[in-house]
């Protein structure tokens, strides 16, 4: 079999999905872009079935900037299930993923959505592979910019262990590529950085080293029902 192969990348321009593309083309693969902005919508299915002819292996990177439960669940089930029409008409040999870290057990938010994610996708015809990874670096700074309020910036309680999203497509790419044996359920394949940290401790680092001296509060949620895996 050529190592060269055809792989479809959902979510190509985002956060991650940039660089998967950059990972899989570094790599000498053929990278097929599929978002908005090159014709195809994986939550309507609109152009998917046309960008998948040939495709041998599909990359789910792709995410919703909606943190709304039902929204997120409406968007990652809808995705999961075109990709496996599409994906099965077009006989691509497996679906990989990428989740998040610790959700086993979320009830509510965004880890309940993925959570729901994770379950559409392992359901479908297309042998599917999960990846968790952690919180990416990229997103402390969006973090921060979210929860400011004047000179006091609020940010979740949180411990995580801040990966970079280039780490988080490299280990995309890998489970994606290699033939050995991957199970199809949990534990998932992991990826995270080296070091535990808090959400707070981050985006204070991040804004100390451009000269923001803003308070940083650590809020706790009483009414999530999901804060004690987390914090």
């Amino acid at each position: 079999m050529s190592t060269d192969r055809k792989i479809a990348v959902a979510g190509a321009t985002g956060r991650l999905g940039r660089h998967v593309v950059d990972v899989l083309t570094e790599r000498g693969h053929q990278v097929v872009p599929l978002s908005r902005s090159t014709g195809v919508d994986i939550e309507s299915g609109a152009g998917l079935a046309e960008a998948l002819e040939g495709v041998e292996i599909v990359i789910d990177a792709a995410s919703t900037p909606s943190p709304d439960e039902r929204v997120a669940t409406e968007f990652f089930t809808a995705a999961a299930r075109n990709l496996h029409e599409a994906g099965a008409k077009a006989g691509i040999r497996r679906l990989v993923v990428v989740s998040i870290i610790g959700i086993d057990g979320s009830v509510a938010g965004y880890n309940a959505a993925k959570l729901a994610h994770e379950r559409a996708v392992l359901a479908g015809p297309v042998p599917a592979r999960v990846l968790r990874a952690a919180q990416f670096h990229e997103f402390v700074e969006q973090l921060a910019q979210w929860g400011r309020r004047g000179d006091t910036v609020y940010v979740p309680k949180m411990r995580t262990q801040l990966v970079a999203a280039r780490a988080v497509a490299e280990a995309l790419a890998d489970l994606a590529l290699t033939e050995d044996d991957v199970s199809s359920s949990a534990p998932f394949a992991e990826v995270a950085g080296p070091r535990e940290e808090s959400l707070e401790e981050a985006v204070r680092l991040l804004l100390r080293s451009r000269g923001d001296t803003a308070t940083v509060v650590a809020a706790s949620d009483p009414a999530n029902p999901d804060r004690e895996l987390f914090e």
